[in-house]
This record gives structure tokens, C-alpha cells and sequence, in this order.
């Protein structure tokens, strides 16, 4: 009867469109489960989902979203059993006596509160801490060039990735899949050539879809001249040309990014900078920098591709110096002496 269960969930799943992948990790997850509980589908209660949440948080220190997309899992197979057009729950009664229930609710499950549930520690970098990054990093391609050492075209690559990161606001994984042909024009911005945009094609995706396409405004002249140096002088040294990759490695691959992960940790940590600063940091920064610049909150929420805007606030962290003149604009009028003060 389970397997029976599991069979005609996956055709469900099939039938509206889900990746194969998708499918076969939900199955795994809620095997999982059902070897934890010890119990067939039609046993369940959410006895057994409180069991397991409190399971996955003390023992295998899991992050709550982790825990809540486990949880929406298995509410998506526990919705299927419970579905009258399926037939499980008749079938079930007939042979056992019982028949499934459903197992996750409101009272039992985690809440989605927000898009973003990164460290609590985790923050931007200041304007002085990203300038210093960026100047060491630039600083290794002229010390292995000096010292006539391999590894000055990777370094460079390295560097010209972290202002593309910090410059587009990027996360790790869409820097490392960008193509040459991604960049483009933009007609309202025309001294940036074919640097004007650039089309992120592997954002984030939501679970059990495809990848989220955005296209992304240039907007800091400083990162459109490094991108173009490095396609232009340095790229073609790795002699890759028939290559799409933007980054490509001496091997002739594509950079991953554990290896734009490795680069940064090496960078941060040589600097003695916080660790609560990841590459991710980054992308914090770009928000953040814009927001204190003056920059549009919607145009803000685009260019980074978030849904609501709740989640670019998450992403902001102004300076105290920001939060001064805030104030300061915000009190002029009422601290300004009347006609009749003066």
C-alpha cells in the first residue's frame, strides 16, 4: 500500500510539470521520515511531526528553513493521501481499519516569515572593508606578476569576480555560470557599450521550478571598465575562445563556486576581516551602499530580484553616519525656527 502511495504521488507530481529531480528528492525526504517514525503513511499523526521538528533542531542543529522546507514536503504528500479523488483513504479504512490524516498544521509547522533566513551575524561589508578587499585582491595579481609565478591570470580573474559580485549585486552561483554573451546593452546608458546589462539567467529558484531570469542595470562605471580590461586583456591568456564561460580556468572549465568561496576566505581571513563576512556579504553591500546613495527601493528590489520588499530590507544595513542625515532631514522642519521665531 505505501509503495502503491509513493507510486502514484510521483505520477501526480509528473503530471503537473515537476522536474524529475524535484520528484525524487521529495520521495527520499519522506522515506526518510517514514524509516524515522517507524510507521506506514496511515499511521501518522502530528504527534509524529513534532517529534520529528524537535528531532531535526536539537540533534542535527538544521536551520528553521531548512526544517520548514522538510516540513512542506512531507504536507505535500500528507495533503495527496488525505485527497478524496485518490482513493487513499477508502483503500486504507477497507484494509486496516484507519486511514491517513493530516499531519502538518499551522501549530506544528514553522512559519515563512521572510524570503532571507541567513546568521543573524551575518552582514555587509563597510564602504573602508570592501575597498580594502578589492584593493588586496588586486594586489596578489601584481605580486605574482613581480614574482613571476603561475597563477596571475587566476588571480586576476579572482579579482575582476569580486567586483562583478559586489558591482551587480550577485549571488555566488550566478557569478559563476554568467556567459560571455550575457552582457548587453543598455540604450539608456550608452557609455557603457555592451556592458549596460547583464542577464542573470540561473537565479534563485523556488523549490521545484525552473531558475529566475532577471536582467540586471550596470550601474558603477568603476566594475563596467574592470569587466571589460579582463574580457578584453586578460581572458584570452587562458586561451579558451570557443569557451562561453565569462570566468574559465586554466584547465579550460568553468570556475565552481567553491573555488570563488576558497579565493574569498583566503582574501578575508589574510586581512584579518571578520568572519562573519562570506561572499554573500557582498551582495549585502551592493544594497546597502545603493540605499545610502540615494538609490530607488523598487529599482533596488529589481536589480537584486527579489520578490517583496521585505526581503530587500533584510539586506539593508546603512551606516550610523546614513542614519544621522536621515534624522537630521527628518527633524529640519520641525527644528526649524518659524517666521514668528525670527
Amino acid at each position: 500500500m505505501a509503495e502503491g502511495m509513493f507510486r502514484g504521488w510521483r505520477a501526480q507530481q509528473a503530471a503537473r510539470g515537476l522536474r524529475e529531480e524535484t520528484i525524487t528528492a521529495r520521495e527520499k525526504l519522506v522515506r526518510r521520515f517514514m524509516e524515522f517514525v517507524n510507521d506506514y503513511p496511515w499511521q501518522w499523526t502530528p504527534t509524529h511531526i513534532d517529534e520529528w521538528s524537535l528531532w531535526l533542531t536539537s540533534e542535527k542543529h538544521l536551520a528553521s528553513s531548512t526544517i520548514r522546507g522538510y516540513q512542506c514536503g512531507l504536507r505535500l504528500f500528507s495533503e495527496y493521501l488525505v485527497d478524496g479523488r485518490y482513493g487513499w483513504a477508502v483503500a486504507c479504512e477497507e484494509a486496516f481499519g484507519t486511514h491517513p490524516v493530516a499531519i502538518c498544521h499551522e501549530w506544528n509547522t514553522i512559519a515563512h516569515l521572510n524570503d532571507y533566513e541567513g546568521r543573524p551575524e551575518a552582514r555587509p561589508f563597510t564602504r573602508e572593508e570592501m575597498q580594502r578587499f578589492l584593493d588586496y585582491a588586486d594586489d596578489q595579481v601584481e605580486r605574482a606578476v613581480r614574482a613571476k609565478r603561475k597563477g596571475a591570470l587566476a588571480a586576476y580573474r579572482d579579482a575582476t569576480i569580486f567586483k562583478v559580485i559586489y558591482g551587480w549585486g550577485l549571488r555566488r552561483s550566478e557569478a559563476a555560470k554568467l556567459d560571455l554573451v550575457d552582457f548587453g546593452r543598455n540604450p539608456a546608458a550608452p557609455q557603457f557599450g555592451r556592458y549596460g546589462t547583464l542577464n542573470v539567467r540561473y537565479g534563485k529558484a523556488k523549490r521545484g521550478q525552473p531558475p529566475r531570469r532577471r536582467n540586471v542595470l550596470s550601474v558603477m562605471d568603476w566594475a563596467v571598465e574592470a569587466v571589460v580590461d579582463y574580457v578584453e586583456n586578460v581572458r584570452p591568456r587562458f586561451g579558451c575562445p570557443d569557451h562561453p564561460a565569462l570566468w574559465v580556468t586554466e584547465r579550460g572549465g568553468r570556475i565552481k563556486p567553491a573555488e570563488i568561496n576558497a579565493r574569498f576566505v583566503a582574501y578575508r581571513d589574510a586581512l584579518k576581516l571578520p568572519k562573519a563576512l562570506v561572499v554573500h556579504s557582498a551582495r549585502h553591500s551592493y544594497v546597502t551602499h545603493l540605499t545610502e546613495d540615494g538609490a530607488d527601493r523598487r529599482f533596488i528590489q529589481s536589480q537584486v530580484g527579489h520578490e517583496s520588499d521585505s526581503s530587500t530590507a533584510i539586506y539593508t544595513h546603512v551606516s550610523t553616519d546614513y542614519m544621522n542625515t536621515m534624522l537630521q532631514k527628518a527633524l529640519a522642519p520641525v527644528l526649524a525656527p518659524s517666521e514668528k521665531d525670527r
